[in-house]
């Protein structure tokens, strides 16, 4: 089959996908403007803004494909749930059964302070504090992909409690300030309503230094591994805390259980530093690009101890599972997990270690697809093309290794037009 006939297929594969996706935009004149969003975002180009995907799909008539292609993302009223779940429907069964939920959270660098949910945090992608909006993600994941199901933009307090910049933006009514770890959960409850099955969730220290997030995910139901900071306290194997002081006979009996000077839990660093060599092990959990990717780990059974006095009994043993790279002057990772006390260390490291999965999808929805570029300003053109871009990285995922790497392609999926002569799209910087 020549490249041609190969294109053809592949385009004949998009347009099937599509229109199983459009009955879930709700009117039926969304579907052109929803393939066209789609084909933009797979054709090559610098920028996935709305203008310069219009001049590539429809370069005949640019003006209008734009006004088509930015009413459809920033002001039509179709449910981002919706097409997400029929973007999973049709994705996941090609992908394999589930082994995790993966929870994280992706920070865009924006310059000025119009665009919603704007404000000065930690921005992962800078790697520091800088102006970015930052969205929480949750991901369902196995060893060879990974699929965002839920995708939802944090609302700092300086935008959740200003009436006046939720008008602007048209935040929803019911959107109200909740932390990341809470968002996070509200995620993995709707992912357990619509039947997804996994094995855990994952999360980095984020998240898993939360303790109502750990705690959330276990009375859903789900086990999980999650990285901690090297401060999380801790008891070590064979402690607890203290039982509750014996009532005296005067005042109220108390039952929380108690330390004292004597008697105090550790920090996870604190831990891993009193192990003993024979505690540590090499572990190899993938083949990594060019080798195996391996690392020195000791795995625990400890009882988090964050504000245990305040608890009528002790929690609840569970793993801690330390990473200390041979070549490194201390420990580098740690992580708690409610995986069964019975499973090895090797299938421990794995399945924590499978949290890789998404940061290299990521990479790929943002370099690739244009996660980050978006350039307007409201809550629902935020949403939209997020959504959409995950409906097109779907579609990848249904071809089954058809994703370039960066700066390569081989075979074009959808069609593609040159682009009309002399265009430059708005902000382009002067020809020299």
């Amino acid at each position: 089959m020549g490249l041609e006939s190969k294109a053809d297929c592949g385009e004949s594969r998009f347009v099937t996908y599509v229109e199983g996706i459009t009955q879930a935009l709700g009117h039926a004149d969304r579907a052109t403007p929803f393939r066209s969003y789609c084909a933009g975002l797979l054709l090559p180009g610098d920028r996935k803004s709305v203008e310069p995907m219009a001049a590539r799909v429809e370069p005949g008539r640019v003006q209008a494909a734009h006004q088509s292609l930015h009413h459809f993302v920033a002001k039509a009223d179709w449910s981002d749930e919706a097409v997400l779940a029929a973007v999973r429907g049709r994705v996941l069964p090609v992908v394999g059964p589930i082994r995790a939920l993966i929870v994280d959270d992706t920070g865009i660098p924006k310059k000025g302070t119009h665009s919603v949910g704007v404000a000065r945090q930690y921005c992962g992608q800078l790697g520091k504090q800088d102006n970015c909006q930052v969205a929480v993600s949750l991901s369902a994941a196995n060893d060879h992909a990974s699929l965002p199901i839920a995708y939802r933009l944090y609302l700092p307090h300086e935008w959740a409690d200003d009436p006046d910049r939720r008008a602007l933006a048209g935040v929803p009514d019911e959107i109200v300030f909740q932390t990341k770890p809470q968002i996070a959960l509200d995620q993995i409850r709707a992912a357990r309503a619509a039947g997804i099955e996994a094995e855990l969730v994952l999360a980095d220290a984020g998240y898993g230094n939360d303790t109502d997030f750990r705690d959330g995910i276990t009375d859903i139901g789900l086990p999980y591994a999650v990285g901690i900071q090297s401060t999380t306290t801790l008891w070590p194997p064979g402690l607890e805390p203290l039982p509750a002081k014996p009532w005296s006979g005067r005042g109220r009996p108390t039952s929380a259980i108690r330390r004292d000077a004597q008697h105090q839990p550790v920090s996870a660093k604190q831990l891993a530093l009193a192990l003993p060599k024979k505690a540590w092990r090499r572990v190899t959990w993938r083949e990594g690009t060019n080798t195996e990717l391996a690392s020195r780990f000791a795995a625990v059974r400890v009882r988090p101890a964050h504000r245990d006095y305040k608890r009528s009994t002790p929690r609840l043993e569970e793993w801690c599972l330390i990473e200390w790279p041979a070549d490194e002057p201390e420990p580098t990772k740690y992580f708690l997990s409610t995986l069964p006390a019975s499973i090895s260390r090797r299938a421990l490291v794995a399945a924590t270690k499978l949290r890789w999965r998404i940061e290299r999808d990521y990479q790929d929805l943002k370099q690739e697809l244009g996660l980050g570029q978006y350039e307007g300003r409201g809550w629902r053109g935020f949403h939209h093309h997020a959504t959409l871009c995950i409906a097109a990285y779907g579609f990848l995922l249904s071809e089954r290794g058809a994703f370039p790497p960066s700066g390569q392609r081989g075979v074009i999926l959808v069609k593609e037009y040159p682009l009309p002569g002399g265009h430059r799209p708005r902000g382009s910087p002067n020809e020299t």
